[in-house]
């Protein structure tokens, strides 16, 4: 009788184990399924960027190497300018697998030696966004640009375990380092702070 009981605990148990290998195996399928890859990134840039995504290529494999997969992007345009303080403000839409796509808006200021202005086509990249609203908030870092005319180039921002990684193609003349944040939000303002 004994035996018995203690055989079917035990059968119940592994049956119970496999249960749950199977679902943890298939949230973290699932998980995977939300990020984007490399190439879907290159691919989606490439079509937003048209002639000026030259440089693409390797800044999206630098960005990969070092930050992994995406779990969302921005695509949009914005304007910035710069004489030691400086203001940017920027939409676009966000794309998610998960969650849909959702309008953004980013503005922001900057202090550093910066100087010049610039009008761009951006993407950001997202990482470890688990919810389309934690998405809206400050996120700091510090940027540098030196062009004349086009140039690509990436910076890092972030706030709390959320990265985004803004990659601008730009048109104008810009030079300078600075330290600032953009503040994401659902509806468009003049405020940038």
């Amino acid at each position: 009788m004994i035996s018995r009981f203690y055989g079917r605990t035990f059968a119940r148990l592994v049956a119970a184990m496999f249960v749950l290998v199977g679902v943890l195996a298939f949230s973290t399928s699932a998980s995977r399924a939300q990020q984007y890859t490399a190439q879907e990134i290159l691919d989606s840039g490439h079509r937003f960027f048209g002639s000026t995504s030259g440089g693409l290529a390797s800044v999206v494999e630098k960005v990969f190497a070092s930050y992994g997969l995406p779990n969302g992007y921005v695509l949009g345009e914005e304007g910035s300018g710069a004489f030691v303080g400086g203001l940017t403000y920027g939409e676009g839409t966000l794309y998610t697998k998960n969650a849909g796509d959702h309008k953004v808006f980013w503005q922001g200021p900057s202090l550093g030696w910066d100087f010049g202005g610039q009008g761009s086509r951006t993407m950001i990249l997202v990482y470890n966004l688990d919810d389309i609203n934690n998405l809206y908030d400050r996120y700091g870092g510090v940027a540098g640009s030196a062009y004349i005319v086009a140039g690509v180039g990436f910076n890092v921002l972030k706030r709390g375990n959320i990265l985004l990684v803004p990659v601008r193609t730009g048109v104008g003349a810009r030079l300078g380092v600075n330290l600032g944040y953009l503040k994401l939000t659902q509806q468009p303002t003049w405020n940038p702070f």
